[in-house]
């Protein structure tokens, strides 16, 4: 059989009723080669939502291979984001000015700041501007990476942190979850989430402005079943997007049969 083209994906999404979602996943780079990564990129890039080239790695990388990724990501309309923790060690040793020339200079379109394993001795509306003359966005990773789990009293800290960056001009706030997403933040020893916690996160900032640090499957999956298709989570690994992509979607078979998440279809819905 010859095939015609005449049938499309996303037309037969629409037919059992899979509705559009806005990206809303930011997909880690740990340190994939270009190739690797330009092609999950052709595969996925519209259904993420920022591309966080992370940790240290892309400063020790061949430079041209990390300005070859960040040109690809430009290509196919995809934000990029640097890790914080370059951040938090240029602060430290004084070369933060250095720091934002070189990610500007990369090409980079944000920064995420923050103090998850150092102390911050800079405002906020100081490393704002300094970053915005630069043409740069950040956003603001809330959370200490080392001191385990939330307490109510450290929420409410972290709620009145984030208010000062976003009042600062920051673009929106990463709840620390690391790469494992146990015993810290808002994931007990176990991994089990803290729905109130993530509650109070959301009531403070709306479900728009906050991203949840999301590891692993366990840590995705509970995040998407607590605030439906929308939440937007980071950290997820690009060989695990579209796994993540499907659950928001309920074609999962752990996610068709929740109500917050199944599909309507056309018929069923008449």
């Amino acid at each position: 059989m010859v095939s015609t083209h005449k049938r499309h994906t996303g037309d037969y999404l629409a037919r059992i009723g899979v509705r559009p979602i806005v990206p809303s996943t930011s997909v880690f780079d740990p340190g994939y080669d270009p190739i690797t990564l330009g092609g999950h990129l052709q595969q996925s890039s519209h259904l993420i939502s920022t591309l966080k080239i992370s940790m240290a790695c892309w400063l020790i990388a061949d430079e041209r291979s990390t300005r070859q990724k960040v040109a690809m990501a430009i290509a196919h309309n995809v934000t990029t984001v640097t890790g914080g923790g370059p951040f938090e060690i240029a602060v430290a040793q004084n070369q933060l000015p250095a720091y934002l020339d070189l990610c500007a200079d990369i090409g980079v379109s944000r920064i995420e700041a923050g103090e998850g394993f150092t102390d911050m001795p800079l405002a906020a509306r100081s490393v704002v501007a300094m970053a915005q003359q630069r043409g740069l966005g950040v956003q603001f990773e809330i959370g200490k990476k080392h001191d385990g789990v939330f307490t109510a009293a450290i929420v409410e800290e972290l709620i009145a942190q984030g208010n000062r960056w976003l009042d600062a001009g920051a673009l929106e706030l990463v709840v620390e979850g690391r790469e494992s997403a146990l015993d810290v933040g808002l994931f007990d020893k176990k991994g089990g989430l803290n729905r109130d916690f993530a509650d109070r996160f959301v009531t403070a900032f709306g479900l728009d402005r906050v991203i949840f640090e999301a590891p692993n499957k366990a840590s995705q999956f509970a995040l998407i079943d607590h605030f439906g298709r929308e939440v937007r989570l980071s950290n997820v690994r690009l060989e695990e997007l579209l796994r993540v992509e499907i659950y928001r979607r309920g074609l999962h078979s752990d996610a068709f049969g929740k109500p917050n998440l199944r599909p309507v279809s056309m018929q069923s819905a008449l």
